[in-house]
């Protein structure tokens, strides 16, 4: 047997309204909101009372999809975010247009920008920017002529 696709990536947020802005500054666009609970989500989750609300994003090729998730129980885990070389999840990255304008537009929503604007080979103009919940969303332009 083998994977089918990649269908998600959840992250989990404090603020869901203020996440949600900043992926659709992005450029994602919200396919679906809804809360959650109830018997299966405890089981998948290893916890009891588990009570979430969701909105599920897609990107605009309609191939990737994000899922942000804010528990309203039980309550958050605080945590500081995680340095780049911490092991588990690093980094979310999306083909951007203009790594400039997004970063921009993200620095706007709150990014805080990791380090700076770095160009791969001639191939890449990339970047690093800490998101909702500490995340590392990268960003990558092709700088390569299409043809």
């Amino acid at each position: 047997m083998t994977v089918k696709r990649l269908d998600h990536v959840s992250v989990v947020v404090e603020d869901l309204a203020a996440a949600t802005g900043f992926f659709t500054a992005l450029g994602l666009s919200v396919a679906g909101r809804a809360p959650v609970e109830g018997a299966w989500v405890d089981r998948i989750n290893g916890m009891d009372g588990v009570q979430v609300d969701i909105v599920m994003m897609h990107t605009p090729d309609g191939h990737g999809r994000l899922e942000l998730t804010r528990f309203r129980h039980p309550p958050l885990q605080p945590a500081d975010p995680a340095p780049p070389n911490m092991p588990g999840l690093r980094s979310v990255m999306f083909a951007v247009e203009s790594v400039d304008e997004t970063l921009e537009r993200l620095q706007a929503h709150g990014a805080v920008l990791i380090g700076g604007v770095a160009e791969y080979a001639g191939r890449y103009r990339l970047c690093y920017v800490r998101g909702p919940a500490g995340i590392i969303v990268a960003l990558a332009e092709d700088l390569r002529v299409p043809g």
